[in-house]
């Protein structure tokens, strides 16, 4: 049997943290293993019990959710927790610094039992949570784009580049497949690959790196 997931809450408002520590507690695969109550407290929670998911209010007192997923994600060299963010807003400029910083996705706190639970399990796999259309709208609404950067794409191959464009869209790997006749195995290669070579996190970040260098116009 797998060793249990591993989740901390950062969140100031008692009555939704008390909600989300028994739907968590209720699971067999996951281990509720600390709370805080802002963003500096939960640097320390991190540092002191190694979660493996991190579920990040993003408006707290002290320190906001989006400077303590930044420091998290800068602080621990390897293997570091991804981080939801959760907001009572879904179109939300907060929402993007949040994915610019790092976080593998965001839950709005109306959200089911059944998708928080869903959220936690698929970010701690390695996949990202939101949904491309919104993606592409919230950082096309919300990101102020440098200039276009036409060499912003250099290290990468031909064949990396076309799968950067088309992930960049919100194709996902079996459409992105579909469209350069590869296998949906090469395809998550080379979005690998490009993360790495861009230094990225995720795909979200991908969609970011996109709209600030001005690549999809």
């Amino acid at each position: 049997m797998s060793e249990p997931i591993r989740v901390i809450l950062v969140d100031d408002q008692p009555l939704f943290s008390a909600g989300l520590k028994m739907i968590i507690r209720s699971q067999a695969d996951l281990e509720f293993v600390g709370d805080a109550v802002d963003g500096e407290a939960a640097i320390k929670l991190v540092e002191e019990t190694k979660p493996d998911v991190v579920l990040m209010d993003i408006r707290m007192p002290v320190m906001d959710g989006i400077t303590a997923t930044r420091r998290i994600l800068s602080t621990v060299p390897t293997a570091p927790p991804k981080i939801v963010v959760l907001t009572t807003i879904q179109h939300d400029e907060a929402v993007v610094r949040a994915i610019q910083a790092g976080a593998a996705g965001f839950l709005t706190k109306d959200t089911t039992p059944d998708f928080l639970l869903a959220t936690i399990r698929t970010v701690h796999s390695g996949h990202s949570v939101m949904a491309p259309a919104l993606t592409n709208e919230l950082l096309r609404d919300y990101t102020t784009p440098g200039p276009a950067n036409d060499t912003a794409l250099e290290d990468l191959s031909g064949r990396e580049r076309d799968v950067f464009l088309l992930a960049a869209k919100g194709l996902g790997n079996a459409d992105i497949a579909g469209e350069l006749f590869l296998s949906e195995a090469t395809v998550k290669t080379h979005v690998g690959s490009i993360l790495g070579k861009l230094k990225l996190k995720n795909r979200i970040q991908l969609v970011a790196f996109a709209y600030q260098n001005q690549l999809l116009t």
